[in-house]
Protein backbone atom coordinates (compact mmCIF):
# COMPACT_ATOMS: atom_id res chain seq x y z
CA UNK A 1 0.00 0.00 0.00
CA UNK A 2 1.56 3.54 -1.19
CA UNK A 3 0.48 5.96 1.81
CA UNK A 4 1.76 8.96 -0.93
CA UNK A 5 -0.57 8.71 -3.01
CA UNK A 6 -3.26 9.60 -0.20
CA UNK A 7 -1.48 12.42 1.44
CA UNK A 8 1.73 14.45 0.72
CA UNK A 9 3.97 14.66 3.51
CA UNK A 10 4.48 18.14 5.07
CA UNK A 11 0.86 19.09 3.53
CA UNK A 12 -1.66 20.89 4.62
CA UNK A 13 -4.19 17.64 4.26
CA UNK A 14 -1.55 15.38 6.38
CA UNK A 15 -1.36 17.93 9.44
CA UNK A 16 -5.40 18.08 9.10
CA UNK A 17 -5.53 14.18 9.29
CA UNK A 18 -3.24 14.15 11.95
CA UNK A 19 -5.60 16.99 13.70
CA UNK A 20 -8.33 14.78 13.43
CA UNK A 21 -6.58 11.80 14.91
CA UNK A 22 -6.00 13.70 17.76
CA UNK A 23 -9.50 14.81 18.18
CA UNK A 24 -10.55 11.25 17.58
CA UNK A 25 -8.07 9.60 20.04
CA UNK A 26 -9.13 13.09 22.65
CA UNK A 27 -12.85 11.57 22.09
CA UNK A 28 -11.76 8.05 23.06
CA UNK A 29 -10.28 8.98 25.96
CA UNK A 30 -13.25 10.93 27.62
CA UNK A 31 -15.20 7.07 26.19
CA UNK A 32 -12.18 5.48 27.95
CA UNK A 33 -12.86 7.74 31.11
CA UNK A 34 -16.40 6.85 31.32
CA UNK A 35 -15.61 2.71 31.68
CA UNK A 36 -12.74 3.27 34.03
CA UNK A 37 -11.27 6.11 36.01
CA UNK A 38 -7.46 4.39 35.97
CA UNK A 39 -7.77 4.71 32.18
CA UNK A 40 -3.61 6.45 30.85
CA UNK A 41 -3.93 9.65 30.24
CA UNK A 42 -2.12 8.98 26.75
CA UNK A 43 -3.65 5.32 25.65
CA UNK A 44 -5.25 7.19 22.87
CA UNK A 45 -2.61 9.41 22.18
CA UNK A 46 -0.41 6.80 20.76
CA UNK A 47 -2.24 5.60 18.09
CA UNK A 48 -2.83 9.07 17.09
CA UNK A 49 0.10 9.64 16.23
CA UNK A 50 1.11 6.46 14.50
CA UNK A 51 -1.68 6.70 12.09
CA UNK A 52 -0.62 10.65 11.64
CA UNK A 53 3.06 9.67 10.74
CA UNK A 54 1.94 7.38 8.63
CA UNK A 55 -0.57 9.34 6.19
CA UNK A 56 1.32 12.56 6.86
CA UNK A 57 4.74 12.17 7.21
CA UNK A 58 6.94 12.97 10.11
CA UNK A 59 6.15 16.51 10.24
CA UNK A 60 2.26 15.81 10.61
CA UNK A 61 3.56 13.10 13.43
CA UNK A 62 5.26 15.46 15.21
CA UNK A 63 2.65 18.21 15.53
CA UNK A 64 0.04 15.35 16.97
CA UNK A 65 2.18 14.44 19.27
CA UNK A 66 2.60 17.76 20.90
CA UNK A 67 -0.74 19.01 20.15
CA UNK A 68 -2.29 15.71 21.76
CA UNK A 69 0.55 15.96 24.80
CA UNK A 70 -0.48 19.81 25.63
CA UNK A 71 -4.71 18.89 25.23
CA UNK A 72 -3.85 15.35 27.74
CA UNK A 73 -1.81 17.93 29.80
CA UNK A 74 -4.52 20.42 29.83
CA UNK A 75 -7.87 18.31 30.36
CA UNK A 76 -7.42 14.99 31.28
CA UNK A 77 -4.15 15.58 34.52
CA UNK A 78 -5.56 16.33 37.68
CA UNK A 79 -6.75 19.30 38.03
CA UNK A 80 -8.30 19.27 34.44
CA UNK A 81 -8.85 22.25 32.31
CA UNK A 82 -5.27 23.73 33.68
CA UNK A 83 -1.59 23.77 32.82
CA UNK A 84 -0.60 24.81 36.06
CA UNK A 85 0.03 22.81 39.33
CA UNK A 86 1.53 19.59 37.89
CA UNK A 87 3.05 17.14 40.30
CA UNK A 88 6.53 15.81 39.37
CA UNK A 89 5.18 12.22 38.55
CA UNK A 90 2.97 13.97 36.08
CA UNK A 91 5.67 15.85 34.42
CA UNK A 92 7.67 12.42 34.45
CA UNK A 93 4.64 11.60 32.64
CA UNK A 94 4.39 14.03 29.81
CA UNK A 95 8.21 13.50 29.30
CA UNK A 96 8.04 9.66 28.73
CA UNK A 97 5.05 10.19 26.18
CA UNK A 98 7.28 12.62 23.88
CA UNK A 99 10.00 9.70 24.06
CA UNK A 100 7.72 7.14 23.10
CA UNK A 101 6.13 9.21 20.58
CA UNK A 102 9.95 10.01 19.23
CA UNK A 103 9.85 6.29 18.92
CA UNK A 104 6.80 6.03 17.30
CA UNK A 105 7.43 8.85 15.17
CA UNK A 106 10.84 7.38 13.60
CA UNK A 107 9.99 4.16 13.32
CA UNK A 108 6.37 4.80 11.43
CA UNK A 109 8.26 6.95 9.13
CA UNK A 110 11.35 4.64 8.58
CA UNK A 111 8.21 2.10 7.78
CA UNK A 112 6.99 4.95 5.27
CA UNK A 113 10.87 5.36 3.61
CA UNK A 114 10.99 1.90 2.96
CA UNK A 115 7.70 0.97 1.73
CA UNK A 116 8.61 3.67 -0.35
CA UNK A 117 11.70 2.47 -1.38
CA UNK A 118 10.63 -1.25 -2.76
CA UNK A 119 7.07 0.32 -4.31
CA UNK A 120 10.32 2.25 -6.51
CA UNK A 121 12.20 -0.74 -7.43
CA UNK A 122 9.22 -2.35 -8.19
CA UNK A 123 7.93 0.21 -10.94
CA UNK A 124 11.95 0.28 -11.69
CA UNK A 125 11.64 -3.63 -12.38
CA UNK A 126 8.79 -3.23 -14.11
CA UNK A 127 9.41 -0.82 -16.17
CA UNK A 128 12.58 -2.47 -17.49
CA UNK A 129 11.29 -4.97 -18.18
CA UNK A 130 8.70 -3.61 -20.31
CA UNK A 131 11.92 -1.93 -22.05
CA UNK A 132 13.56 -5.49 -22.38
CA UNK A 133 10.19 -6.98 -23.94
CA UNK A 134 9.60 -4.49 -25.92
CA UNK A 135 14.10 -4.72 -27.70
CA UNK A 136 13.65 -8.18 -27.79
CA UNK A 137 10.25 -7.89 -29.59
CA UNK A 138 12.06 -5.31 -31.98
CA UNK A 139 15.10 -8.02 -32.89
CA UNK A 140 12.54 -10.95 -33.34
CA UNK A 141 10.74 -8.41 -35.83
CA UNK A 142 14.11 -7.85 -37.52
CA UNK A 143 15.28 -10.86 -37.33
CA UNK A 144 12.49 -12.48 -39.25
CA UNK A 145 12.68 -9.79 -41.98
CA UNK A 146 16.31 -10.37 -42.21
CA UNK A 147 15.25 -14.43 -42.35
CA UNK A 148 12.45 -13.91 -45.38
CA UNK A 149 14.91 -11.61 -47.29
CA UNK A 150 18.07 -14.45 -47.11
CA UNK A 151 15.22 -17.02 -47.63
CA UNK A 152 13.04 -15.87 -50.00
CA UNK A 153 14.33 -18.43 -52.72
CA UNK A 154 13.69 -21.49 -49.91
CA UNK A 155 9.62 -20.91 -49.04
CA UNK A 156 9.21 -23.59 -47.04
CA UNK A 157 12.11 -23.17 -44.80
CA UNK A 158 11.44 -19.41 -44.06
CA UNK A 159 7.79 -20.35 -43.34
CA UNK A 160 9.04 -23.01 -40.84
CA UNK A 161 11.74 -21.06 -38.89
CA UNK A 162 9.42 -18.08 -38.62
CA UNK A 163 6.96 -19.86 -37.29
CA UNK A 164 9.05 -20.77 -34.62
CA UNK A 165 9.98 -17.16 -34.14
CA UNK A 166 6.36 -16.24 -33.91
CA UNK A 167 5.77 -19.43 -31.63
CA UNK A 168 8.46 -17.93 -28.98
CA UNK A 169 7.28 -14.04 -29.36
CA UNK A 170 3.82 -15.18 -28.22
CA UNK A 171 5.67 -17.13 -25.47
CA UNK A 172 7.28 -14.12 -24.34
CA UNK A 173 4.49 -11.76 -23.96
CA UNK A 174 2.92 -14.60 -21.88
CA UNK A 175 5.52 -14.17 -19.73
CA UNK A 176 5.45 -10.77 -19.80
CA UNK A 177 1.99 -10.53 -18.49
CA UNK A 178 2.74 -12.69 -15.17
CA UNK A 179 5.93 -10.20 -14.40
CA UNK A 180 8.42 -13.03 -15.33
CA UNK A 181 6.64 -16.06 -13.14
CA UNK A 182 6.14 -18.13 -16.59
CA UNK A 183 3.05 -18.89 -18.75
CA UNK A 184 0.12 -20.69 -18.78
CA UNK A 185 -0.07 -24.24 -20.72
CA UNK A 186 -3.59 -23.18 -21.52
CA UNK A 187 -2.43 -20.14 -22.92
CA UNK A 188 -0.10 -21.53 -24.58
CA UNK A 189 -2.46 -24.44 -26.27
CA UNK A 190 -4.52 -20.88 -27.38
CA UNK A 191 -1.65 -19.18 -29.22
CA UNK A 192 -0.51 -22.15 -31.27
CA UNK A 193 -3.93 -23.71 -32.18
CA UNK A 194 -6.17 -20.35 -32.01
CA UNK A 195 -5.91 -20.30 -35.97
CA UNK A 196 -7.63 -24.21 -36.37
CA UNK A 197 -10.98 -24.93 -36.35
CA UNK A 198 -12.74 -24.89 -32.59
CA UNK A 199 -14.71 -27.84 -33.23
CA UNK A 200 -12.21 -29.79 -33.94
CA UNK A 201 -9.23 -29.70 -31.24
CA UNK A 202 -10.72 -30.67 -28.00
CA UNK A 203 -8.73 -29.96 -24.18
CA UNK A 204 -8.82 -31.33 -20.91
CA UNK A 205 -6.45 -30.53 -17.84
CA UNK A 206 -5.95 -28.49 -15.56
CA UNK A 207 -4.73 -24.52 -15.49
CA UNK A 208 -0.81 -25.00 -15.00
CA UNK A 209 1.80 -22.17 -14.69
CA UNK A 210 5.11 -23.02 -16.22
CA UNK A 211 8.43 -21.51 -15.77
CA UNK A 212 9.41 -19.39 -18.21
CA UNK A 213 12.16 -21.72 -19.73
CA UNK A 214 9.61 -24.52 -19.58
CA UNK A 215 7.13 -22.93 -21.34
CA UNK A 216 9.24 -21.56 -23.85
CA UNK A 217 10.14 -25.30 -24.48
CA UNK A 218 6.52 -26.18 -24.41
CA UNK A 219 5.66 -23.57 -26.90
CA UNK A 220 8.25 -24.51 -29.37
CA UNK A 221 7.13 -28.48 -29.20
CA UNK A 222 3.28 -27.75 -29.09
CA UNK A 223 3.96 -25.35 -32.28
CA UNK A 224 5.64 -28.10 -34.17
CA UNK A 225 2.81 -30.58 -33.40
CA UNK A 226 0.59 -28.07 -34.39
CA UNK A 227 2.22 -27.34 -37.30
CA UNK A 228 2.88 -31.14 -38.25
CA UNK A 229 -0.57 -31.60 -37.70
CA UNK A 230 -1.66 -28.89 -40.41
CA UNK A 231 0.37 -30.30 -42.81
CA UNK A 232 0.57 -34.08 -42.57
CA UNK A 233 -1.76 -34.77 -39.75
CA UNK A 234 -5.31 -34.79 -38.53
CA UNK A 235 -5.54 -31.03 -39.59
CA UNK A 236 -4.66 -31.35 -43.07
CA UNK A 237 -8.06 -33.02 -43.58
CA UNK A 238 -11.75 -32.12 -43.19
CA UNK A 239 -12.24 -34.40 -40.81
CA UNK A 240 -9.34 -35.03 -38.45
CA UNK A 241 -9.27 -33.94 -34.96
CA UNK A 242 -6.95 -33.61 -32.09
CA UNK A 243 -7.48 -34.38 -28.55
CA UNK A 244 -5.14 -32.85 -26.12
CA UNK A 245 -5.08 -33.68 -22.46
CA UNK A 246 -2.26 -33.13 -19.46
CA UNK A 247 -2.16 -33.87 -15.62
CA UNK A 248 -0.01 -32.92 -13.00
CA UNK A 249 1.28 -35.54 -9.81
CA UNK A 250 3.88 -35.04 -7.58
CA UNK A 251 5.78 -32.55 -10.17
CA UNK A 252 5.41 -34.60 -12.89
CA UNK A 253 3.48 -32.87 -15.96
CA UNK A 254 2.15 -35.33 -18.58
CA UNK A 255 1.02 -34.65 -21.71
CA UNK A 256 -0.58 -36.86 -24.68
CA UNK A 257 -1.19 -35.33 -28.26
CA UNK A 258 -3.65 -37.37 -30.05
CA UNK A 259 -4.62 -36.96 -33.54
CA UNK A 260 -7.08 -39.01 -35.08
CA UNK A 261 -9.59 -38.86 -38.40
CA UNK A 262 -6.52 -37.66 -40.45
CA UNK A 263 -4.59 -39.11 -43.37
CA UNK A 264 -3.23 -42.65 -42.62
CA UNK A 265 0.84 -41.86 -41.94
CA UNK A 266 3.31 -44.44 -41.92
CA UNK A 267 6.18 -44.54 -39.80
CA UNK A 268 8.93 -42.00 -41.28
CA UNK A 269 12.13 -43.55 -42.84
CA UNK A 270 14.09 -40.09 -41.90
CA UNK A 271 13.98 -37.82 -38.60
CA UNK A 272 13.18 -34.43 -39.16
CA UNK A 273 14.15 -31.73 -36.81
CA UNK A 274 10.62 -31.24 -35.47
CA UNK A 275 11.04 -35.46 -34.15
CA UNK A 276 14.39 -34.44 -33.00
CA UNK A 277 13.12 -31.56 -31.09
CA UNK A 278 10.58 -33.42 -29.64
CA UNK A 279 13.14 -35.81 -28.69
CA UNK A 280 15.84 -33.86 -27.24
CA UNK A 281 14.03 -30.76 -25.81
CA UNK A 282 12.96 -32.18 -22.72
CA UNK A 283 16.08 -33.84 -21.22
CA UNK A 284 17.28 -30.88 -19.82
CA UNK A 285 13.89 -31.17 -17.80
CA UNK A 286 14.37 -34.94 -16.96
CA UNK A 287 11.65 -35.47 -19.86
CA UNK A 288 10.97 -38.05 -22.15
CA UNK A 289 8.76 -38.31 -24.94
CA UNK A 290 6.71 -41.08 -26.90
CA UNK A 291 5.47 -41.21 -30.49
CA UNK A 292 3.50 -43.51 -32.53
CA UNK A 293 2.19 -43.23 -35.82
CA UNK A 294 -0.77 -45.62 -35.57
CA UNK A 295 -3.79 -46.59 -37.65
CA UNK A 296 -6.32 -43.98 -36.36
CA UNK A 297 -3.27 -41.20 -36.22
CA UNK A 298 -0.57 -39.84 -35.01
CA UNK A 299 -0.23 -40.34 -30.85
CA UNK A 300 2.89 -38.26 -28.76
CA UNK A 301 3.44 -38.71 -25.49
CA UNK A 302 5.56 -35.94 -23.26
CA UNK A 303 6.36 -35.76 -19.37
CA UNK A 304 8.80 -33.54 -17.51
CA UNK A 305 9.58 -32.63 -14.35
CA UNK A 306 8.70 -29.34 -13.40
CA UNK A 307 9.86 -26.58 -10.88
CA UNK A 308 9.21 -27.30 -7.07
CA UNK A 309 6.40 -24.51 -6.86
CA UNK A 310 4.56 -25.78 -10.02
CA UNK A 311 0.91 -26.74 -9.01
CA UNK A 312 -2.71 -26.54 -10.66
CA UNK A 313 -3.82 -22.81 -9.56
CA UNK A 314 -7.07 -23.93 -11.48
CA UNK A 315 -9.59 -26.86 -11.94
CA UNK A 316 -10.25 -28.54 -15.47
CA UNK A 317 -12.82 -26.52 -17.53
CA UNK A 318 -12.45 -28.05 -20.60
CA UNK A 319 -13.81 -25.25 -22.54
CA UNK A 320 -12.17 -25.50 -26.31
CA UNK A 321 -14.34 -22.62 -27.45
CA UNK A 322 -12.94 -20.49 -24.81
CA UNK A 323 -9.34 -21.70 -25.21
CA UNK A 324 -9.28 -20.76 -28.91
CA UNK A 325 -10.46 -16.90 -28.36
CA UNK A 326 -7.19 -17.45 -25.98
CA UNK A 327 -9.00 -16.48 -22.96
CA UNK A 328 -8.17 -18.81 -19.97
CA UNK A 329 -11.52 -18.75 -17.83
Amino acid sequence: MSWDRRILPGSVPAYLFATFCVALSSCLHLGLGLVSEDSQVFTTSYPAVLFATLLGGVGAGMYAAVLSGLIAWWAFMTPPFTFLFRTSGQIGSELIYFFVCFLIVWAADHYRSLTKRLEDEEKFRKLTVEELAHRLKNKIATIQAIISFQLRDEPETRKAIIGRLSALSATDDLILETQGQGARLREILAAELGPYEVSRIAIAGPVILLSPKLATTMALLIHELATNAAKYGALSSATGQVAISWSLSDRRLSLEWRETGGPVIGTPTKTGFGMRLLAQALTQFGGAVETKFEAAGFLCKMSVTTSDDTKAIGPDKGNTATLMTGVVV
